[in-house]
Formats: structure tokens, C-alpha cells, sequence
């Protein structure tokens, strides 16, 4: 559940259990809400700080948000080979 914007324009969400860095947070619709960014608190009861993905995240404060089923969202990283 989404309890709180911080200050920071992160979104403060209570879990059920824990949940990986990275996990993409997502509505009862299957709309991408938010991306866990840090746990904080005690550990039988975590709290996460999240970056928000939608523009208009005040709508899901005090609503229900779920982990989406897919991996977390880790970006690999690619170079370009440079030319001579």
C-alpha cells in the first residue's frame, strides 16, 4: 500500500514481505506505479522507498500496489565499439 510522498518526490510503501531492489511495483491494472529503490525499517515488516513511474502518484496513496511477476528491472549496460 502506498502510505506516504516524501518530500524527495519518492513514494513510501508499506510491504508485506520483502522485496529485491529493483522489483517494478505495479496497480491492480497492470500499470507500472513505482521501482523499489531501498528497504528500510524492521525486517518482519518493511517499508520501501520507491521512485515513482507514473506522473500522478498522489492518485495511488492509501491504495493497494502489487510486485509485478516479472524479474526486477536491472539495466545492463552496453558500449558502443569505437570506429577508427
Amino acid at each position: 500500500m502506498v502510505v506516504h510522498i516524501a518530500n524527495s518526490g519518492r513514494v513510501i510503501i508499506q510491504l508485506s514481505k520483502s522485496l529485491p531492489e529493483g522489483q517494478v511495483l505495479i496497480d491492480e491494472r497492470g500499470k507500472n506505479v513505482a521501482k523499489v529503490n531501498e528497504l528500510i525499517g524492521p525486517v518482519a515488516k518493511p517499508y520501501a522507498s520507491a521512485i515513482p513511474l507514473s506522473d500522478k502518484i498522489k492518485k495511488y496513496v492509501g491504495k493497494k500496489v502489487f510486485a509485478n511477476d516479472q524479474a526486477p528491472a536491472v539495466k545492463t549496460r552496453r558500449y558502443k565499439r569505437k570506429r577508427r
